[in-house]
Formats: structure tokens, C-alpha cells, sequence
């Protein structure tokens, strides 16, 4: 017969692990709990002969209950101890940040998942109890190295992020200081490609070199850029934007942030067909 005592000193853990083990669908599977100094204990004792899948099923269990009880504890741990600096705040954006990093695969769920499994199934089959809040703390080095890169990750996004605020709202405010230059602007825009046409649907020339140019020094959208100067140094009273493809990208949101009320999207006028059938 093999059995696993695993020590837990938390109510939630103990529930939440004896609700997967009594859903756990192997023959010969029974369970006792019992309370010894510190710890709860949750024994696992199993009499079948298919060893493998029940070191595979507890070794999931296990790798559940930690990414569920330990995995954001654990990020704020690395994010304390490498990014102390951040205010209290900033550090919980980053930790959000962080989470959606996490839930959106910027490591491969093999990765991170198998980091701990693995750890957790070559430990069981050697040790006949395992302490769930030690392993975690002493016993996951690769886990441990996949959260920190993910902490890393998570820091350099938020300051980008905030510096790009930053640019948006320095830009914003030169926008609504300068009088402006030109009653409307037309954008024709696929992808990266820009046209730019004045109130009279003449084409308006890129500007590569004007005295606005140290505002795109921060941020930058490539083959986008000079769009952006030549807009910036006319600050039309109407910018419309005409979508070919109908998508909006980064750049055409953050011309909606820069010139706020003044921006508006049209994807079916008479110049928007014009400039489609010429794009095709």
C-alpha cells in the first residue's frame, strides 16, 4: 500500500485539497485527516496496483493547489524583494500586470505548470509526507525562476506603460495650448501605411523635420511617426480618421488619446471607398 501525509497549516488548503481527493477517480483511494502539533494532516493511502497514475493524479492535485494557494503570494514575495522601491500602489498594478501575463501564456503553459509538477512528483515518490508550505518555499527553483521572469516582465511593461501616459498627456496639452493651423485633417490609414489630406483632399507632405520632432523621441510607431510630427505641428480642429481595414492599432488610439475630442473614425464616406479601391 503506498501513502502520502501531506502537512498543511491552512483551513482553505485542507478543504480545497479533501474536495479534489474525493473527487479523485481511482479505485482503492481512501483518505484520513488528523491534527499533529503545527500541521494538519491529510493522509492519502491507496491499495491498487496502478502505482504511476496515482503518483500522476496526486502530483496534479498538488501542482493545482499551489498555483491556486501560493502563485500570487509568491510573485508579491519576488516583487517585494527585487522592487522594493515601489510604492504600495505601483505594486499592486504590477502584480496585475503580472496575473495577466500569467493568464495569457507569456511562458508556455508547460513550462509552468510541468515546473512544479515535475518537482512535485519526483519528491512524492521518494518521500512518504511532504510539507506543502516548505516545498513551496525550498523545493520549486525552476517555478520560482519562470515567476521572477514573469515579475521582470511585469515591472518593465508598467513603467513603459506610465512613460507612455506620460507622452500621451505631455502631447495632449501642446495639442490643446496651440491654436489650430488647419480646419481638418484627413488620415487615410492601412496598417502602417499613412496619408494625410487637407481640407481641400490635397495630399499634405510627411514632415521629417520640424521643431515638434523631440515629442516622438519617447515613443515611437515607425513608418507612423512622421504622421504623428505633421499632425502635431498643424493641430487640425478635426482629425478624421479613414480605417481601410476597419482595425483600430496602437497608433490610431493613441491619436484618439492625443487629440481626445477633436479625433473621429468614419470607414464608409465617399473618400473612404475611393482610397479602399486603390488600396485593393
Amino acid at each position: 500500500m503506498k501513502s502520502l501525509c501531506i502537512k498543511i497549516n491552512n483551513d482553505e488548503i485542507l478543504e480545497f485539497l479533501n474536495e479534489k481527493l474525493l473527487k479523485l477517480d481511482l479505485n482503492s483511494v481512501y483518505t484520513s485527516n488528523n491534527k499533529f502539533k503545527l500541521y494538519k494532516n491529510i493522509i492519502v493511502h491507496y491499495k491498487g496496483s496502478d502505482t504511476v497514475c496515482f503518483y500522476d493524479k496526486l502530483s496534479a492535485i498538488l501542482t493545482d493547489t499551489i498555483i491556486s494557494f501560493y502563485e500570487k503570494k509568491l510573485l508579491k514575495r519576488i516583487l517585494e524583494y527585487n522592487y522594493f522601491y515601489f510604492n504600495s500602489g505601483e505594486k499592486k498594478e504590477i502584480i496585475n500586470i503580472a496575473e495577466d501575463f500569467i493568464e495569457g501564456d507569456i511562458l508556455s503553459s508547460e513550462d509552468n505548470y510541468f515546473s512544479i509538477y515535475g518537482a512535485v512528483l519526483d519528491y512524492i515518490i521518494e518521500n512518504k509526507s511532504i510539507v506543502l508550505e516548505g516545498f513551496v518555499n525550498f523545493r520549486l527553483s525552476n517555478y520560482m525562476k519562470n515567476l521572477d521572469y514573469i515579475i521582470d516582465l511585469s515591472v518593465n511593461k508598467y513603467i513603459t506603460d506610465k512613460e507612455y501616459l506620460e507622452f500621451v498627456n505631455m502631447l495632449k496639452l501642446y495639442v490643446n495650448l496651440t491654436p489650430p493651423k488647419s480646419p481638418i485633417v484627413h488620415l487615410i490609414y492601412l496598417g502602417g501605411d499613412s496619408i494625410l489630406l487637407d481640407k481641400d483632399r490635397n495630399v499634405i507632405p510627411l514632415e521629417d523635420e520640424n521643431l515638434n520632432a523631440k515629442y516622438l523621441s519617447d515613443i515611437t510607431f515607425s513608418a507612423n511617426d512622421y504622421a504623428l510630427n505633421t499632425l502635431l505641428n498643424l493641430t487640425p480642429k478635426r482629425i478624421v480618421i479613414h480605417l481601410m481595414d476597419g482595425k483600430s492599432d496602437e497608433f490610431i488610439n493613441t491619436l484618439k488619446l492625443i487629440f481626445d475630442k477633436r479625433f473621429e473614425i468614419c470607414s464608409s464616406c465617399e473618400l473612404c471607398k475611393l482610397y479602399k479601391i486603390n488600396f485593393n
